[in-house]
C-alpha cells in the first residue's frame, strides 16, 4: 500500500471511530441534563446540584433557586428528607453517591462531621456577613465547615394579661411566688408563676453559665476541662433546686413530661412567664395566647442568663462532585437578600448580620428577643466530645432537685461520668 492510500485508509478509520463513539454516546442520557428542576420541568443547565432539606424548607428553595440556576447554568434538584436522617446517612450515602451535595445541619453536628471527613471546607465571603460567634459555630480545629444560616436562643415568654411588662430580674419573679393567681390548686403551697424546664441540660446551661459554669474551657474546645462542677455552676444548681423543692409542683420533676406541663400551664393562663425556644411560638399563637417575648431576666448574681447559641448551618458533602458550585450555593443562600426572604417566609432569625440588623428594627418581639439573647449566648461546642456532655448531664439537675444528692455531689458525679466517657472513647 503506497503512502497516499495509507493516508486515505487511516483517515477513513478515524472517521469510522468518531461516528461509532458518537452513536454510542447518543444512546446514553446525560444525568445532569435529564434531572428535574425545582418546578418539575426539564433541566436548563449542564450540571445538577442536589439540595437536601426538610419539607418545611422546600418552598424557600423553590423561591430562590431560579435565579441561581440562571446565573450558573445549572439545575437545582431538591430532595426532601428529615435533617437528622440525612446527617446520619451521610457516612454511607456519601461514598455511594446517594447523599445530597448540600444540606442543613445543627451547629453542634458540624464539627463532628467535619472531623470524620464527611464535609468539605468552606471559605467565608469577605463581605462582613458573619462575626466571630458565627465563625465559631462552624469551625473545628481552625477549619470552617459550613455557612451559618439561622440563629436560635432561649428567651422569656410572658403573659401580657397577667404582667404589665416583662420581668427584668429573677427577683421580680420571686416576688410573685405568693401571688394567689399562680397558686397550683392540686398542691398546697406550690406556685406556677414562673416555669423553666431545668431538668433538660440545654435549658439549664444558661443558668449554670451565668453563674460561671462552662463546658470545655472558655473557648469550648478543650475536652479535658469540664467546668460544670466549679463553684459557680454549683451555685446555679442550688438556685434551681430551691425552685424545684420550694415552689414548683411535682409535674416539674418528670423529665419526660415537664415540657408539656409547662406549655399546658402557660397556655392555660396559670403561669406568668416561662423560658422557652423560638420554636414554641407557634403553639402559643395557635392557642390564641396574648403573650410577649423578651430576653431572659438577669440572674440573682447580677449576671445575664447565658444559654447556648443555637441554630443551623448549610454544609457541603465531601462527596459532592462539584464542590466549587456547592460553595457558590452556600454563599448565595445566605446572602442578605435570600436571608430576608427566609425571614419573611418562615420567621427564622437569619445569621447574616446585615439581614439580622434589618429585621431587628421591626416590631416583632420574638425576633428582637432572640437576637438580644443570642448576643449573651455561648457558642455550643461542636467537638465530638460534646456528645458525652449531653449524656453525662442528663440527671445533673434531677439528682439535686430530688434531694438524692447535694448540688455539689450532683455536679461532681456528672462531671466524673463525662470525663470517664471521654477518656474511654476519645483518648
Amino acid at each position: 500500500m503506497n503512502i497516499r492510500n495509507w493516508k486515505k485508509f487511516t483517515l477513513s478509520m478515524i472517521m469510522v471511530a468518531i461516528l461509532f463513539l458518537a452513536a454510542c454516546s447518543g444512546g446514553k442520557e446525560d444525568k445532569a441534563d435529564s434531572s428535574n428542576s425545582t418546578d418539575g420541568g426539564e433541566s436548563t443547565g449542564s450540571a445538577t446540584l442536589e439540595v437536601g432539606v426538610e419539607d418545611d424548607y422546600i418552598g424557600f428553595i423553590e423561591e430562590i433557586a431560579p435565579a441561581f440556576e440562571e446565573e450558573h447554568g445549572v439545575t437545582i434538584k431538591v430532595s426532601e428528607k428529615d435533617m437528622f436522617d440525612t446527617l446520619e446517612a451521610l457516612p454511607l450515602d456519601g461514598p455511594a453517591g446517594l447523599a445530597p451535595d448540600v444540606m442543613i445541619a445543627p451547629y453542634d453536628r458540624v464539627g463532628n462531621l467535619g472531623q470524620q471527613g464527611h464535609l468539605a471546607e468552606y471559605t467565608f465571603p469577605e463581605d462582613g456577613r458573619y462575626d466571630e460567634t458565627d465563625e465559631k459555630q462552624v469551625t473545628f480545629e481552625e477549619k470552617i465547615y459550613g455557612a451559618p444560616f439561622v440563629i436560635e436562643a432561649l428567651v422569656l415568654y410572658y403573659n401580657k394579661d397577667l404582667l404589665d411588662a416583662a420581668p427584668e430580674t429573677f427577683e421580680e419573679l420571686e416576688a410573685l411566688i405568693d401571688d394567689e393567681r399562680f397558686a397550683f390548686a392540686s398542691e398546697s403551697g406550690k406556685s406556677t408563676v414562673f416555669l423553666a424546664n431545668w431538668l433538660d441540660f440545654y435549658s439549664t446551661y444558661g443558668l449554670l453559665a451565668g453563674h460561671g459554669g462552662y463546658v470545655f474551657g472558655q473557648d469550648g474546645t478543650d475536652p479535658t476541662d469540664v467546668g460544670l462542677n466549679d463553684p459557680g455552676a454549683i451555685e446555679g444548681i442550688a438556685y434551681a433546686t430551691k425552685w424545684f423543692q420550694d415552689v414548683w409542683p411535682q409535674g416539674m420533676m418528670d423529665a419526660t413530661s415537664a415540657g408539656d406541663f409547662i406549655d399546658a400551664q402557660f397556655t392555660g393562663g396559670n403561669t406568668a412567664a416561662i423560658i422557652g425556644g423560638p420554636w414554641q411560638a407557634a403553639t402559643y399563637n395557635e392557642a390564641g395566647l396574648n403573650y410577649g417575648v423578651s430576653a431572659i431576666p438577669t440572674l440573682p448574681n447580677g449576671e445575664a442568663y447565658q444559654p447556648f447559641a443555637g441554630g443551623k448551618a448549610w454544609i457541603i458533602s465531601n462527596y459532592a462532585e462539584d464542590k466549587e458550585l456547592a460553595e457558590e450555593w452556600l454563599t448565595y443562600v445566605t446572602n442578605e437578600e435570600n436571608q430576608k426572604i427566609l425571614y419573611d417566609m418562615r420567621a427564622e432569625i437569619p445569621a447574616n448580620n446585615f439581614t439580622k440588623e434589618e429585621v431587628s428594627q421591626g416590631d416583632n418581639e420574638l425576633t428582637s428577643a432572640v437576637i438580644e439573647q443570642y448576643n449573651t449566648s455561648v457558642p455550643m461546642p461542636n467537638i465530638p466530645e460534646m456528645a458525652e456532655v449531653w449524656k453525662g448531664a442528663e440527671t445533673l439537675m434531677f439528682d439535686a432537685a430530688s434531694g438524692n444528692k447535694t448540688p455539689e455531689e450532683s455536679a461532681n458525679d456528672a462531671v466524673k461520668v463525662i470525663q470517664e466517657n471521654i477518656e474511654q472513647k476519645y483518648q
